[in-house]
């Protein structure tokens, strides 16, 4: 592999990192009703779990309840069941055609549980970045093993990836910091 095609592949990689933490973010809940806090919930419909927003609409008519419109209404108990089950920690109500849920004001007890789970979570999505940076830092060392790359190529490389990490390290604790601010309102 040539640099271009290292760095290229760990920027792609640490890109998908930092994505598949801000999607957890969004459903972390902050004391207002946004659709990200269940949409990616689970549900198990005709044996397979399926996420919440594939099988129904959802919607925030009021800035403190979530409203789901399933597609099919015979999948209503399931979705029911899905988010009791869910660690978002809400209870659904249902009325035969839709699942309404309220969301209420966070108290400071559960802020600092969210906050301490925002925490985790960066912690995960930086170990992560950090294992995309040791893969290509070992690619850059075969490169140059297999004689494709120079050892100045080789290090200079191994600067690029050390850059791309502080770059994604940084954009996953701007993510966090924003969610702790959010969280604290």
């Amino acid at each position: 592999m040539t640099l271009e095609e290292i760095l290229f592949d760990a920027e792609e990689r640490m890109d998908k990192a930092t994505d598949v933490y801000r999607t957890q973010l969004q459903g972390l809940r902050t004391g207002r009703a946004t659709p990200g806090l269940v949409d990616s919930i689970k549900v198990e419909v005709y044996g397979t779990w399926t996420p919440l927003k594939h099988i129904a609409n959802i919607s925030c008519p009021e800035p403190q309840q979530i409203v789901i419109r399933p597609f099919n209404a015979a999948q209503l108990q399931d979705i029911v069941k899905g988010i009791q089950s869910s660690d978002a920690g809400m209870a659904p109500m249902s009325d035969g055609r839709m699942v309404r849920i309220n969301v209420p004001a966070l108290s400071g007890e559960r802020r600092k549980e969210l906050i301490q789970r925002v925490h985790k979570m960066a912690e995960e999505a930086r170990v992560a970045i950090r294992n995309i940076r040791r893969d290509a830092n070992k690619a850059v060392e075969t490169a140059e093993k297999e004689k494709t790359m120079t050892e100045d190529e080789a290090k200079d490389g191994k600067e690029q990836v050390q850059e791309l990490t502080k770059t994604y390290e940084t954009k996953v604790n701007g993510f966090a910091t924003d969610k702790e601010k959010e969280l604290n309102e």
